[in-house]
């Protein structure tokens, strides 16, 4: 992963836009109580939850809601105030939000793509390898306290050992996993906290996680990955896939 300044003299001002547009957006959201579902890593809570949900399945072109663990009740009603039970919006709010599409298609970002190209092939796979690079933007300063992101150094060399595809029709689930993930060294991790406005380039194979935010304090974050379409094929079996309604848009556009 690479850690840089992103966003230049604006920096602070384009963070609060971000996170004013997200109090706006989630204000307005309205999730049917049997679609409201809790995020996660987990594989088998992903299995469970994200997994068994065509809301996630087809929230590729969408601007959908996902909620942290133990905010809901058996019913789907909130337990605590919705705007503190959200934990990731997407997939699609690059594509359809003013604010969030003019970050991503931003001259920042497009600089930068011109000499960095990586892969997220676990989740996003394709081929050949090399053709995916995440971005990680932090609209508030993000500790070890409220969640920063923690990573193993070098595990980017290591391959891919499971990947999470679309499930055949008829399965239990619309996702499923293949191949397992390693035991992992917790004491291997390092804590990666930036201030406002920093951004973090992450690299596909490199393996990361964040711990539960312990404090009082939000750790908002705009993240989102990019592709080098020319000579890549994007997997048919990837979960997330373009659709006629929106296909995936040039960054240079």
């Amino acid at each position: 992963m690479s850690c840089l300044s992103w966003l230049g003299y604006r920096c602070a001002e384009e963070c609060d836009d971000m996170r004013s547009q997200i109090q706006k957006i989630v204000a307005e959201m309205e999730v049917p109580p049997h679609c409201r579902t809790a995020f996660s890593t987990r594989e088998e809570e992903q299995l469970q939850a994200q997994g068994s949900s065509d809301y996630f399945l087809t929230s590729g072109d969408k601007i959908r809601f996902f909620f942290e663990k133990g905010v809901l009740d058996e019913k789907g009603n909130f337990l605590i105030p919705k705007e503190k039970s959200v934990s990731k919006i997407g997939h699609a709010l690059h594509a359809y939000d003013p604010v969030f599409k003019q970050i991503t298609h931003s001259p920042k970002v497009q600089c930068l793509l011109a000499v960095t190209p990586h892969q997220d092939a676990t989740f996003l796979h394709t081929e050949p390898l090399g053709r995916i690079l995440g971005f990680w933007i932090a609209l508030e300063d993000a500790t070890q306290e409220n969640g920063c992101l923690w990573f193993i150094p070098g595990s980017h060399t290591n391959g891919i050992t499971r990947r999470m595809v679309r499930a055949a029709s008829g399965a239990s689930t619309c996702v499923e996993f293949v191949g397992s993930e390693p035991a992992y060294d917790e004491k291997q991790f390092i804590p990666l906290p930036i201030s406002k406005g920093g951004l973090i380039l992450i690299h596909g194979e490199v393996v990361h996680k964040s711990e539960l935010n312990s404090s009082e304090s939000s750790r908002h974050a705009f993240t989102f990955h990019v592709m080098e379409a020319k000579g890549t094929t994007w997997s048919k079996e990837n979960w997330l896939q373009p659709t006629p309604e929106l296909p995936f848009p040039s960054l240079y556009t």
